[in-house]
């Protein structure tokens, strides 16, 4: 088989230029729904298990219930963008591949901020940590969003969705942001409940654009 030297130094600086990565997509994916299946498995079986079964007794634990559902639902629906995401995709970057490690390292905080805000839900700082985490994986994912631009410029349709989908996020950051500052002034819960707003909103309006496409 023939070599072309300047042909092969030509790809080389190509693939340097747009910021290609040689890892395959294909493991990327793999390592990130691994990482997330763990994550939502993890919620499950660290709720805290009522000391008499009764009625009575998983009321009172009411609060775990939908600190455990919240966080479930809200890694699912982070698992529903980022496979939408992937399939469009056809060339990563070092940049798509750390940011998508710092995202997957701010998630696998959910089960331990998920625990403490279980046990101390009207508690000011276990509002606060929790969401913090949930803002900055959050901020994460815009990025995660942006970096996929660059390697796949050609893509436009990959670029439309990511741009839509990070116009989606703004606001989402913004009902966090300002449930974060409630939680800590008026009522600690509020955070919570501004994560579950926001997370309607977001597959709203994805749900409506969706819509639209088809029509």
């Amino acid at each position: 088989m023939k070599e072309y030297p300047i042909l092969c130094d030509k790809i080389e600086c190509y693939k340097k230029e747009r910021g290609c990565n040689p890892m395959k997509k294909d493991r990327l994916i793999v390592l990130t729904d691994a990482v997330l299946a763990i994550i939502m498995t993890i919620l499950i079986l660290e709720l805290e298990k009522p000391t008499t079964p009764s009625l009575e007794a998983f009321w009172d634990l009411r609060q775990n219930f939908f600190a455990c559902f919240l966080s479930f639902f809200w890694l699912g629906s982070l698992w529903m963008a980022l496979n939408t995401l992937w399939e469009k995709v056809e060339k990563i970057s070092q940049q798509i591949v750390w940011w998508n490690l710092f995202l997957l390292f701010f998630v696998s905080f959910m089960p331990y901020a998920t625990g403490i805000v279980s046990s101390h839900f009207m508690n000011h700082t276990a509002q606060l940590f929790y969401g913090l985490i949930v803002i900055v994986s959050t901020v994460a994912n815009w990025f995660l969003h942006k970096v996929i631009d660059k390697p796949n410029i050609d893509q436009k349709e990959l670029l439309e969705a990511t741009a839509q989908y990070r116009k989606l996020l703004i606001p989402d950051l913004i009902i966090k942001g300002v449930g974060l500052i409630l939680s800590l002034i008026l009522y600690p819960p509020i955070m919570m409940y501004s994560v579950l707003i926001a997370a309607f909103y977001i597959i709203t309006l994805k749900t409506l654009s969706e819509k639209r496409v088809n029509n």
